[in-house]
């Protein structure tokens, strides 16, 4: 197991012949497939399977599932079981934000899309309007349709 790959994106080399010479498996985690993408390293194609890890579900939180806790704060497990559920979730954003979106280039503006997404946080699990939003957002409405268009 190699945690965070993307930070020794390197290591996908050796990982690539180890599979190839000696069968081995292998389980990688990361946060960042951006940083691997445009670092033009060996994505292990046909090698790999891509895996998602979703929010804790009720029943594998048993007797620590709490509703409101769930409704408020989310269920990924290191928000879920913070004392300051809150300061995580604004510093994730913060940090998804600068690493992800701008770096990227996926927002032109992004001051706009900040309030962008916390315009839309609010209205999680409600059906989604997105003039409602782009207006509370202070964002034309005809942009907020493409988050790349921001």
């Amino acid at each position: 197991m190699i945690d965070e790959v993307q930070r020794l994106p390197g290591l996908l080399n050796e990982v690539h012949r180890l599979i190839e010479t000696r069968r081995l498996r292998f389980l990688l985690t990361g946060s960042s497939a951006r940083k691997l993408r445009a670092g033009g390293v060996n994505l292990l194609g046909g090698r790999a399977r891509t895996q998602y890890l979703h929010p804790l579900t009720s029943r594998e939180l048993g007797a620590h599932f709490d509703l409101e806790r769930a409704s408020q704060n989310g269920r990924l497990p290191s928000i879920y079981f913070s004392a300051d559920a809150w300061a995580d979730l604004e510093a994730y954003a913060g940090t998804y934000l600068q690493q992800e979106i701008v770096a990227e280039g996926a927002a032109r503006n992004a001051p706009a899309f900040s309030r962008f997404l916390k315009a839309a946080a609010l209205c999680n699990g409600t059906i989604v309007n997105f003039t409602n939003i782009a207006n509370h957002a202070q964002v034309p409405h005809t942009r907020s349709m493409s988050t790349s268009r921001f």
